[in-house]
């Protein structure tokens, strides 16, 4: 027997005869964020889109991840460049740019998100009056400011929800936060099931053994705690790097494993904590990695000491693997684990918390199993992508269907 394409499986699951829009009459749909990076997390979202009868088109700062989602979910790409910082000359550049597109495209549905495509994206879909425009809140990037900059980022968070008809948050917390904030009143506040952009592929993500470049250094009986996303001071990486050596410490044999990258952002990583990482004996850093499965499979727990998000796919990733995830309290971040069950909960900052919580759990195995098992369990039960795609589809589908 053949084995079924993605693509196949993915429509058969979403049952797209009952949910697609007329492929001869296609709605059109806009989607934009402001680094080609966060591109990623639309995997599978925009192909799911378009079989489900919508032409989709994708609107990013120009890069390899832009082209490469692109070719491979048969979207159109509109490269913009966008800054992610102030920049008014550049902005206003990039909102023209945008309006241009919009212009040509006349589309019925526009959905923005991330800060700077959020705000100059829903801009643009309000000034060119596009019937359903959608912001999507992946975090609140205020939550890491301080004074008039905190300020201005949530007045620009306000604007953009205002020029929205609707606000779709990632997670509860989010959605809690959002309203905390005055951003958007609830009415305009949406959750679709249980949260997460895109959900997880089980079948991917999923238990097992593991063949990655590491294990020329990691021999049995070592043990490997992991981190992968973004490597900047809001993932927590400078309290991750000192609670390690309180970690080394108690146990002698630990690796840590970074997958990620060095990101050049606002809150990008001192050079002393990039010299940190490429000279210790015990760190493994890979650099951005396209599939990030078989490094899950490699580690032992999963840390991810964040102090703000949306919604981190990392944990649901790491959960479908049968990782426990220590994470923090944090908006977004205390939404992806079970306390006690499939994870554990800290407070943001606390190298003491990151060590101790990672020590309990390397030192008992059989409980790491377990609450391995549960968090798998866990996914299944709530965000499969299967699962998460088809409420996607049906909140679209409903936004064009006449009342």
């Amino acid at each position: 027997m053949m084995a079924s394409s993605p693509e196949d499986t993915l429509e058969r699951d979403l049952d797209l005869d009952a949910v697609s829009v007329k492929v001869g009459n296609a709605q059109r749909l806009v989607m934009g964020v402001t680094s080609d990076q966060t591109c990623l997390v639309l995997k599978g979202r925009l192909r799911a889109l378009r079989l489900a009868g919508f032409d989709v088109t994708l609107i990013s700062a120009p890069g390899e991840n832009l082209t490469r989602l692109a070719l491979e979910e048969e979207v159109t790409a509109c490269p913009v460049p966008m800054r992610r910082g102030i920049a008014p000359v550049a902005d206003l550049v990039s909102f023209v740019r945008i309006c241009r597109i919009l212009l040509r495209l006349r589309p019925s549905i526009t959905d923005f998100s991330t800060p700077k495509a959020g705000l100059l994206g829903n801009l643009a879909a309000w000034a060119l009056r596009v019937p359903h425009r959608v912001y999507t809140l992946r975090g609140l990037k205020l939550e890491g400011a301080r004074g008039g900059k905190r300020l201005l980022l949530l007045w620009s968070e306000r604007l953009a929800a205002w020029c929205s008809h609707v606000v779709l948050c990632n997670s509860e917390s989010l959605r809690s936060a959002a309203l905390a904030l005055g951003i958007a009143p609830a009415r305009k506040l949406h959750l679709l099931g249980n949260g997460s952009s895109n959900g997880v592929d089980c079948v991917r993500f999923s238990p097992g053994g593991s063949e990655v470049p590491i294990n020329l250094r990691v021999i049995e009986g070592d043990l490997v705690l992991g981190f992968v996303g973004r490597l900047t001071k809001d993932k927590g990486i400078p309290e991750l790097l000192v609670a390690f050596e309180e970690v080394l410490r108690a146990e002698p044999r630990c690796w840590l494993l970074l997958v990620g990258w060095f990101d050049r952002s606002e809150d990008a990583l001192d050079l002393h904590w990039q010299a940190h990482i490429a000279g210790h004996p015990r760190i493994l850093c890979t650099g951005f990695v396209l599939d990030t499965a078989p490094y899950y499979r490699a580690m032992d727990l999963l840390v991810l000491p964040t102090h703000r998000e949306g919604f981190p796919n990392v944990a649901l990733e790491a959960a479908a693997c049968g990782l426990v995830v220590i994470t923090t309290e944090s908006t977004g971040a205390r939404d992806a684990v079970v306390p006690g069950v499939t994870g554990l909960l800290i407070e943001s900052g606390r190298p003491d918390q990151i060590a101790g919580a990672a020590i309990e759990l390397l030192r008992d195995e059989e409980r790491r199993e377990r609450m391995g098992m549960a968090a798998r369990k866990w996914v299944l039960d709530r965000y499969t992508r299967d699962r998460v795609l088809g409420l996607a589809v049906e909140f679209y589908r409903r936004l064009i269907e006449p009342s």
